[in-house]
This record gives C-alpha cells, structure tokens and sequence, in this order.
C-alpha cells in the first residue's frame, strides 16, 4: 500500500476520532466537515494575526508620539502646543489623513468650550469661543444623543464619527458650508474625560470618506489627545511663571519705595501715598496668588473699565522701572475720555497689560525714550493704545499677528486676546511703535455676574 498523504492522513485521523464517539460518517464528509475546520483555523489565525499586528502598530505609534513629547520637553525652550501639533500630527497619518484638528477646552461654567490649540494653527481662531448648545458639542461633551451606527453618525461613549457631516444633523449649517469650503467629507470628535467628565475634546477633519476606525485606532487618537492635555497644561504652566514677573517686579520696587519712606520718617505726613502703595503690593501679591490658581480654573468674568485698569497697569510699570533701572524713559499718560466697559477675566487683561507694557519698556533704546498711553471708544470697540520709541519692523509685526512671534510675552497676549473676543492690532510709524488691545464694549458698567 502506498503512503498517504497529509489530506488523507487528516482525514483518517478525524474519520476514527469521529467513530470512536459513535458518529458514522462517509469519506465524503469527512472531508467536507474537515475542510470547513480548517476553513474556520485559518480565518482565525488571520483575525488573530490581524489583531497582533494592529496592536503592534498601535504600539509603536504610542511611542512615537511619547518620543516626540520628551523630544519637545527636553529642549527646554518652553512649549507652545503649534510645536507639538506639527511634531506628532505626522505621526497620525496611517490612522487619519487629517486636513484639520482642534484641541477644545470646556469652561468651568460648562455653557461654552474655548478653541485652546489647532492644526495648522494659521487655520484657526485659536482663543475662539464657541456654545456648548452647537448640537455637535452637545452631543461630544453631555452625550446627549442615542449611542449606535447610524446613516450619516456613528455615536459611541469613546468618540462621535460624522461620516456624512452636509447630511447630519449634528453639523450646523455654517460649519456645513465651512466643511465644505474645505472639502471636508469626514469629521472625528474624540471626548476627553477627567474624573468622568467631558473637560477636553479633540476634533478631526479629513478629506478622505473614511467608513470607521477600529478600537485600536479610537485608542491610538484618545492616547494623543491625553497627550495634548499633558502639552496644554505644561504650556499654561510656563505661561503662568513667565508672567510672575511683572507682579513680582512690581510688588519688590513698591516695598523698596515704603520702606525708604518709613525709614526716612515721611509717615504719617505721607501716609497717604504710603498706603496707595501698600495696596499696590497686597494687589500685586494677591495676582500671584490668582496666577497659580489658574491651572485650576479662571474664577468668573466681570464687566471692569478699560481705561481704569490700563491707567492702574500703567502706574504699576512706572514703578517697576525703578527696579529696570531704566530711568531715562518719559511716562506720558493721555487724557482719556468716559468709561469704557468691557467684559473678561480681569487677570487675563492684567497679564494682556503687562505683557505689552513690559515689552514696549525693553523695546524703548537705553539711551532713553518715551512711553505712552491712552484710551478711547471705536464703534463698538474699546481701545487700549501703548507707544512706545522705537520702530517694529515689518517682519516682526507680520509675524506677531500670525503667532509666529518668539517672545513668550506676545504669544501669551496674543492668545488671550482672541479668548476676550478682541483683535490685537501693530502699527509700526517714524520712531515710534503702538500697540492697539481692541476688546468689544460690554452693555453696561458695573456687571459683574459670570457669563
């Protein structure tokens, strides 16, 4: 008898085990039900095979975008998350050939998200403002729509996928018409929970008509955006030092000028001038107190004046130059004219202020200049104007308004401009720069609830 082969020795072997437990078959079905076990072998080794591979590469893009982060941390320039988004967005191209993403930041009173970073960032509002009432943020942060695989969405707890974003419901019109402006055919929102909540959100815009994303890739896009808030906080947090300066520059040069007093006998025959600056340094204190709580939320937004608080930010500097040591710099303070009410975070305009006031001292030639200020109301603008000696050059102004400026200073008021609803405007002329804060004029004066 001849030897058989590996299909009859299957055969057999799978014949007798089969008749050892009472089941009579022919060869011919033997074969047929042999044939079908090997079928479903083989389809589960490719969907096991499938599966390492996939989380194989999960794997390694998980690394890479680890690397990048340590990359950019480890430079120890500070960083800005227009940085990070061009260094890991690379990375993500297997998953999602994105045209647009966008980090968004929901507000402590949940009625509104803040656009906080966005790539490419010349593409975005970044400081934009949107209401949580859009039904696609709705949807995204109270989940509040029936879960499922729908025509045109599918919702699920980790992410909301708009396959058909000119069809849905979820898209309104203008961002429809938006969409498709850019040829957009797909739309990822990617929720980011902390402590259960909705505190972040990443959004994803492709050209490609994507069907779905696998569980792997869902996961790879959450792991990104935790690293994104990573890269937000850390932003925030240099921000936030970089800007103890000025309040601590301001509270040692008023103490300095107290004690001097004291020591000089002037109290009380110049009590009141000694008390003007003792507020000024329980202020000044008070907002490096508010600074490092603002990792922890920003407190409520008040209807304050324009005008007031750019004079009280002005008489802070004039203070700090002292301790500059630059004395040859001319202070002049122009009339201002009625109240001008505007609404915002109060320590964001002071650091808005402060930035710029302290640039346009460090701008000024040391063999001396002028500094300047005034306020005044432009349609329904209130107008913050800084002058200072010494002229901007094209170049760097161009770049200031397109965020590409950088001093750290800038950015940081660049940003929390656009988060006050303003515009942030340069003009460079003969031997002088002026820098123009235009932030809209609130209702009325004196309103102080949140938004």
């Amino acid at each position: 008898m001849g030897r058989l082969s590996g299909d009859q020795k299957l055969v057999a072997s799978f014949s007798e085990r089969l008749g050892g437990k009472g089941i009579s078959l022919s060869t011919e079905e033997v074969v047929v039900v042999a044939e079908m076990m090997r079928e479903e072998i083989l389809n589960r080794y490719a969907v096991a095979r499938r599966r390492i591979n996939n989380l194989r590469r999960v794997n390694q893009i998980r690394d890479q975008i680890t690397e990048q982060v340590f990359l950019k941390l480890g430079r120890r320039e500070g960083i800005k998350m227009k940085d990070l988004f061009n260094l890991v967005i690379p990375v993500l191209v297997d998953i999602i050939k994105i045209q647009r993403c966008a980090l968004f930041s929901v507000m402590e009173n949940s009625e509104h998200v803040v656009l906080e970073a966005g790539y490419p960032e010349a593409g975005h509002g970044i400081g934009s403002r949107l209401s949580v009432r859009e039904p696609y943020i709705h949807a995204v942060v109270n989940l509040n729509v029936p879960l499922g695989y729908f025509a045109n969405e599918t919702i699920r707890y980790d992410y909301i996928f708009v396959k058909y974003p000119q069809k849905s419901d979820l898209i309104p019109p203008p961002l429809k018409h938006f969409l498709k402006s850019q040829a957009i055919h797909s739309v990822l929102y990617i929720p980011l929970r902390v402590g259960g909540a909705v505190k972040y959100f990443l959004a994803f815009d492709a050209k490609d008509q994507h069907e779905g994303f696998s569980k792997e890739e869902i996961e790879i896009l959450t792991f990104f955006g935790k690293e994104l808030m990573k890269g937000l906080r850390l932003e925030k947090m240099d921000e936030i030092l970089h800007d103890f300066r000025n309040p601590a520059i301001a509270a040692a040069g008023f103490s300095k000028k107290v004690k001097e007093m004291l020591q000089q006998g002037l109290f009380p025959s110049q009590a009141e001038k000694i008390y003007q600056w003792l507020d000024i340094i329980n202020e000044e204190t008070s907002r490096i107190q508010d600074l490092a709580l603002t990792l922890y939320g920003e407190g409520k937004e008040k209807i304050i004046d324009l005008a007031d608080k750019l004079k009280q930010r002005f008489l802070i500097n004039k203070g700090a130059l002292g301790e500059l040591r630059r004395e040859k710099i001319r202070l002049v303070e122009q009339e201002s004219g009625p109240p001008l009410p505007i609404r915002c975070f109060p320590l964001h305009l002071d650091r808005v202020l402060d930035n710029l006031l302290g640039n346009a001292t460090n701008a000024i030639p040391e063999g001396g200049g002028e500094l300047s200020i005034q306020c005044y109301r432009e349609d329904s603008w209130g107008v913050a104007e800084i002058i200072n000696t010494g002229r901007i050059s094209e170049e760097d102004r161009d770049r200031l308004l397109l965020s590409g400026s950088k001093g750290r200073g800038l950015h940081i008021t660049l940003r929390l401009v656009k988060l006050m609803g303003g515009k942030l405007d340069v003009e460079a002329q003969e031997g002088q720069t002026i820098f123009r804060v235009l932030l809209p004029i609130a209702r009325e004066m004196g309103e102080t609830e949140s938004v």
